[in-house]
């Protein structure tokens, strides 16, 4: 029952986010409308939604995306893609937090698309400079630890994801933390199972390694992500 329940969940968010997603992200099936779209250039994202971002998501992720609030992810640089698939996650109930489901759950398509599409215009910020130099020798061993556990495969060499593939480079240690430890308990779920199999088997303490690793993984600020 649980499998059916995950597998028709999975279709009608594959469904949504089909329709949601960018029109680069679709291969049309008529070659010429289809060819006409992805020509077409991707309207700016309305004003509008860079007012409600600032009124509504800017106290806990920062005006400019760069959260300084604990366990709370950095939103600059992230991909409209995987923006709009987290909203959707939360809306669904299929992720657990009491701000962000309240703030997810009286959205339309046309909001969630609408704010995705302006966090795609946040540049990547850089994190503030550590107190203290970074470990060299756990610096290398979360290197190591990303390529052992293919982390470069689906978030790119310099993990900047793409899609609905997350930015994982600069991002806030303490989330990186947490988000990685509640992967492997099972107590998140993705649009997929991809993380959860790619985590479950690593030891908690390699976990932390690769949060302080990619934690400090530099960041080219001042340029807009993908969608």
């Amino acid at each position: 029952m649980r499998g059916s329940r995950t597998l028709a969940f999975t279709a009608a968010a594959a469904a949504f986010l089909w329709v949601c997603a960018p029109a680069g992200a679709q291969q049309g099936s008529k070659s010429t409308q289809g060819s006409k779209a992805a020509e077409a250039p991707a309207a700016a994202p309305g004003s509008a939604y860079a007012q409600r971002f600032a009124q509504l998501c800017a106290a806990c992720h920062g005006a400019n995306g760069r959260s300084e609030m604990p366990n709370t992810p950095a939103l600059s640089g992230q991909h409209s893609f995987y923006a709009i698939t987290q909203l959707f996650l939360f809306r669904e109930g299929r992720r657990a937090n009491e701000a962000m489901s309240a703030v997810a759950k009286g959205m339309k398509d046309d909001d969630m698309r609408g704010f995705s599409d302006f966090i795609a215009t946040l540049p990547p910020v850089p994190p503030p400079p550590p107190a203290t130099p970074p470990d060299s020798a756990r610096m290398a061993r979360g290197k190591a630890l990303a390529q052992e556990h293919k982390c470069v495969f689906c978030h790119g060499a310099d993990f900047s994801g793409g899609q609905q593939v997350p930015r994982i480079g600069g991002q806030r240690e303490d989330y990186l933390k947490l988000t990685l430890h509640e992967f492997k308990s099972a107590k998140r779920v993705g649009y997929t199972m991809a993380m959860a199999e790619a985590v479950g088997r690593i030891p908690g303490e390699d976990l932390d390694t690769l949060a302080y690793y990619l934690a400090r993984f530099p960041v080219a600020s001042g340029t807009t992500p993908t969608k």
